[in-house]
């Protein structure tokens, strides 16, 4: 049985009725991780001895052929304590202290059957777009000229190179859905009540971060989702209303920021596939407010501050952007403090909106995202200019500040590289979104993983498997 490039739903199938074992899974996961990580730069921690351990644990147990993620190979970002590992927030200035129990949202996973290769890359405390540190830069597969995005881009990158099926990310102004769309692969963010990111005991950013998934297919997504927020009705996947009402809509949320026509074109192909399959599809915009724009900025630089604060680093060790972030930070604080009733306005500005529409679509990017460089190195103005002109639909924090459940999905290519578009709906709609990705993914099939990478096709994979039932 081909192993690598398998969807995370077939591979826990198979070791459930005994088909594979969980052992052989992992370890053919960490030989490709071997292959290609020296190009890749996904991970800071690579768990081979532990993770080999786990998955013999995950054959002996008595209740295998009832795990949703039996034996499938995860990676989490180094922003999620593991037992025996260090989390170090993408910064040099943490602590290498070993962890000595797992998240809450690590103990759902391995509950599940699922287990854990490593720890992927991010920038200094989540703060950007982009996941480089001295040590290295996570890269798109697709385009190794530019980056995996970010914040969690370590682990869009392991997805879309078919080094694990599935990724746990957060997400607090985009960092689920930047890096699946930079990878050509599927990132959602639920909505309020469901898969809180916490650090020290606290909402991180205010309440503006969420765990969730990154993976090759919506069924995974929708059960990697379901696994993580602890829920189990998710991973039904529904049918669709007869007539949805959708917006299409490419202003983005503040003016002066360019959208190339590739990128508009996505969103308006998204709209015409959705037409062609019955549903009722209008161009029109939300009602985006710079207050609204304000308040998730202050979220973003003040939520900073406090991770420093919780996490008693000191700001000499920091990076220079981070410094310069954590200023502005103080800034803010001064002039204008995080007010629950910010989010509140914004929730209420838009509610009638997304009431009005069951969904709404967006570009994902603007533009391509930014270039595999050394980011960590360059100056606070030139990473924000860097990742607002790429990602205005998602990096402003519009969705996280409204605490809705919003998804990425690749439509097709550009000159190589993945072009994806945004679902949103409104609170409580992660069904939804989850069904209109679906609808999407089965109009426009994609690639599923980069090529050049070593991962078989589908067309591969199924060409095998005649030949060895034949």
């Amino acid at each position: 049985m081909q192993l690598v490039g398998r969807p995370a739903t077939e591979i826990a199938a198979a070791v459930r009725d005994g088909r594979v074992r969980a052992v052989e899974v992992v370890r053919a996961h960490l030989d490709h991780l071997a292959e290609v990580e020296h190009r890749l730069g996904a991970f800071v921690t690579v768990r081979r001895r532990a993770a080999l351990d786990e998955a013999e644990a995950v054959d002996a147990r008595d209740d295998r052929d009832r795990l949703p993620l039996a034996g499938v190979p995860v990676a989490v970002k180094d922003v999620v304590d593991i037992v025996g590992e260090p989390t170090r927030h993408g910064s040099l200035a943490t602590s290498e202290e070993l962890v000595s129990t797992d998240d809450e949202v690590v103990r759902r996973l391995r509950e599940a059957g699922a287990v854990v290769l490593g720890k992927t890359r991010c920038p200094e405390l989540s703060l950007w777009g982009t996941s480089d540190d001295p040590t290295a830069t996570a890269v798109s597969p697709w385009d190794p000229t530019r980056s995996a995005g970010g914040s969690s881009g370590g682990s869009g990158a392991a997805v879309a190179a078919g080094v694990v099926p599935l990724a746990l990310a957060d997400d607090g102004m985009g960092s689920i859905r930047i890096p699946a769309a930079a990878n050509g692969a599927i990132g959602i963010r639920p909505g309020a009540d469901l898969a809180p990111a916490m650090l020290r005991g606290e909402s991180r950013w205010f309440g503006m971060t969420r765990f969730g998934p990154i993976a090759t297919t919506v069924e995974d997504a929708a059960l990697a989702l379901d696994v993580i927020a602890g829920t189990d009705h998710l991973r039904h996947l529904t049918e669709l209303p007869n007539r949805l009402r959708v917006a299409v809509s490419f202003r983005p949320p503040t003016p002066g920021v360019m959208v190339s026509s590739a990128w508009r074109e996505a969103a308006l192909e998204a709209g015409r596939l959705l037409n062609h399959a019955g549903h009722d599809v209008h161009r029109e915009d939300p009602p985006y407010h710079p207050s609204a724009v304000q308040a998730a900025l202050s979220r973003w630089t003040q939520g900073a501050v406090r991770d420093v604060e919780l996490l008693d680093l000191d700001r000499d060790d920091l990076q220079s952007r981070t410094r310069s972030h954590l200023s502005r930070g103080e800034q803010f604080a001064r002039v204008r403090p995080v007010d629950p009733e910010d989010a509140v306005d914004w929730r209420t500005r838009v509610a009638p909106f997304l009431r009005e529409h069951d969904v709404l679509i967006t570009p994902a990017f603007a533009r391509a995202q930014p270039a595999a460089t050394p980011w960590h190195t360059k100056t606070w103005v030139a990473n924000v200019a860097a990742n607002l002109s790429a990602y205005p639909f998602i990096g402003l924090g519009m969705w996280n500040l409204a605490d809705v459940p919003a998804a990425v999905v690749p439509l097709w290519q550009d000159g190589g590289r993945p072009l994806s578009v945004q679902v949103i709906a409104g609170q409580g709609r992660e069904a939804l979104v989850l069904a209109v990705t679906r609808l999407l993914e089965s109009l426009v099939p994609w690639d599923r993983h980069a090529p050049g990478w070593g991962v078989p096709g589908t067309a591969a994979i199924l060409a095998t498997e005649t030949d060895e039932d034949g």
